[in-house]
């Protein structure tokens, strides 16, 4: 019960796709949650703390190869574990 392991430190810029250079597998081990804007979202393909922006699924629309289309949204990004 005293097991304290040691969670990996947040990246500053993080992808949820295995094919992206910034896919740190590591990390979605644990449970993490994105604050954008002072308010939970829960759709985050991909964020960059330092430039402050989000990457999330513009509705259903896929390219041509099944991938989902991402907007990328400004402003304030806070990464944590919950």
């Amino acid at each position: 019960m005293n097991d304290i392991t040691q969670l990996p430190p947040l990246p500053d810029h993080l992808s949820v796709d295995p094919r992206s250079p910034f896919h740190v597998a590591a990390v979605f081990e644990h449970d993490i949650g994105i604050r954008f804007n002072d308010k939970e979202r829960v759709n985050v393909e991909e964020y960059c703390i330092s430039e402050g922006w989000v990457k999330v699924p513009a509705g259903k629309t896929v390219d041509r190869k099944g991938q989902p289309l991402l907007i990328k949204l400004k402003g304030k990004v806070e990464a944590f574990y919950r």
